[in-house]
Formats: structure tokens, sequence, C-alpha cells
């Protein structure tokens, strides 16, 4: 019988999904002993709009980090995640995912996967580009569309 998962990095955007993607998870490591983690990663404003924002955006990405901050804490307060395992990063979505996989030494990440546009788009690319480059499995929850 294979290991149960024993560290899992569960990767949130704050969308109605996260809440999804974060009850799998728990339900993945539910009877066996371990720990959940959860990982928020904002892309650097500059590498999101290019380098070329003819503005100092210093302030509005520390408003964003801090809002980060919150969302993440309240998502961890509903599956007692202690602050310490409350991880909101700046950098490559992917990347930085990955890099905290590793340095946490993981055992599975977990994130939401789409198939449809606009942000459903960025998570399910997401999903994908985690596999490659992982050193750990890799569970892409399929989380509902609401139609509207």
């Amino acid at each position: 019988m294979p290991t149960p998962y024993r560290k899992i990095l569960v990767a949130i955007d704050g969308s109605d999904e996260s809440a999804q993607v974060l009850s799998r998870a728990a339900g993945v490591l539910s009877g066996n002993e371990g720990e959940l983690h959860l990982i928020h990663v904002i892309e650097p404003l500059a590498l999101a709009y290019g380098a070329d924002v003819p503005m100092d955006v210093t302030d509005l990405q520390t408003g964003l980090m801090e809002q980060a901050r919150e969302m993440a804490r309240r998502y961890a307060q509903r599956y007692q995640i202690p602050d310490g395992n409350v991880h909101v990063e700046l950098g490559s979505i992917e990347k930085t995912i990955l890099d905290k996989a590793d340095k946490l030494e993981a055992d599975l990440i977990a994130v939401g996967s789409h198939t449809r546009s606009g942000l459903a788009l960025l998570l399910g690319s997401t999903a994908r580009g985690l596999v490659p480059g992982a050193h750990c499995d890799v569970l892409a929850v399929k989380v509902d569309q609401k139609s509207g």
C-alpha cells in the first residue's frame, strides 16, 4: 500500500473555487497525520504588465500583498491551518509554487483546474504547467463551473 501524503501544498487564488481545492486536499489528508500548507502567489505588476509600467507601483503591490495575506488567513482558519503554513509570495506563479513545494518537501501539490477562459484559463494553465517541473505528485482538482 502506498504511503499516505504527509505534506500537501494547496495553491489558492482567492476565487470561490479555492475552497473546493482546499476541501479536496483536506480530504486527501483526512485520517492521516500530516499538514496542509496554503500558497497564494501574486505576480509582480511589472511582470504581469511588462517592464514598461509608467509609474511606481510599490504601494499598489504592497496593498495587494496585504489583501492576499488576509484572504489566505481566512481560508486557513476554516481548516485550522497554522499561520506558519500560510505562504503569500511574490513571483512567477508556477516557479514559486514549485520552489515552495521543494523547500517544504511536499508530497503533493493541489491546484484547481478548469478548461474555460479568463481566470479559469489561468488556473488551468497553472495546473498543466506544474506537472513537468514538480518533484512530487500534482492533484489537479476539477472545480465546479457556476453558470451565470
